[in-house]
């Protein structure tokens, strides 16, 4: 069966679907593995993230591009919202939504954890990929610039653990391999962590991941929603409107993790973790 053109696929805008001069994806698990291993020995190079994702390319990947990007959705979100950076670090302006709203709730996560929409465009663009205009280009950047949100809707805060299971939420959004392979894989050594530490064992972390994957798959796509609607709405309200059930698992660890001392902020950071200790992707 030939593969889909989709270079002579475009919106009515006339931007093309698929570049022809963007790289087609080469699947490969060895390099996929090799870097998840040079991953392990130097946690902070994010490259190497983005380099095992482009060894697990989704066959699925290119369809979803095509059904938002070439729908009348995509269509109004192209035109309504085209850089969602700058909607979401105006803090000014989504603080004038009531009091509750995913906007006010937005602001405080960000504000709390000194990010912006921007520094997380600044990061990806160190990596110094090639940009092509295109409607992937557009797919690839909205899911880049929506994934703090997905932290304040799924109540996923930004410790090792809840890294782990925005991941896992994001592929039962958007299933990959690579978020299997990060997400199952950093939770394992979080789980590994937590039994050399005293009672930390007992916290459901494999059941919490399991829960965050099973919470995606359920919950309609966040990218293909509009985002300057959800953000004037109530926070439980978008939340329940979405199918996002509430974290139960990921804070009995937490709850579990606090009663023995252990601040699950930090586990990664403990003498007792070593070596082994495998920083959020």
């Amino acid at each position: 069966m030939p593969a889909t053109d989709y270079s002579s696929k475009h919106a009515a805008d006339g931007t093309v679907l698929r570049h022809p001069e963007r790289p087609q994806p080469r699947y490969s698990l060895p390099r996929a593995v090799k870097n998840f291993r040079l991953l392990m020995k130097n946690k902070e190079d994010t490259s190497l993230v983005f380099k095992i994702y482009e060894s697990l390319p989704s066959r699925g990947f290119m369809p979803r591009v095509e059904q938002l990007a070439l729908s009348e959705r995509g269509e109004f979100l192209r035109s309504t919202e085209p850089n969602l950076p700058e909607i979401l670090d105006d803090h000014a302006q989504l603080r004038k939504t009531p009091k509750g709203s995913l906007a006010h709730a937005y602001c405080d996560f960000m504000e709390n954890e000194g990010l912006s929409a921007a520094g997380l465009v600044a990061e990806a663009d160190k990596l110094g990929r090639a940009k092509y205009p295109d409607l992937v280009q557009w797919f690839g950047d909205r899911s880049r610039d929506t994934h703090d949100l997905f932290h304040v809707l799924t109540g996923y805060g930004r410790d090792a653990l809840g890294e782990q299971c925005v991941l896992l939420f994001t592929h039962g959004q958007s299933p990959t391999q690579g978020h299997l392979l990060i997400g199952y894989a950093g939770a394992a050594n979080i789980k590994k962590i937590a039994l050399g530490l005293k009672g930390g064992g007992k916290a459901p972390v494999m059941g919490a991941v399991r829960q965050a994957k099973a919470t995606g798959k359920g919950a309609p796509s966040l990218i293909n929603q509009p985002i300057l609607e959800l953000l004037k709405r109530p926070l439980d309200e978008v939340r329940a409107s979405l199918n996002i059930a509430e974290p139960t698992l990921y804070r009995e660890c937490h709850r579990i993790w606090r009663e023995e001392g252990i601040d699950p902020y930090n586990m990664l950071a403990t003498e007792n973790a070593g070596e082994d200790e495998l920083a959020s992707a």
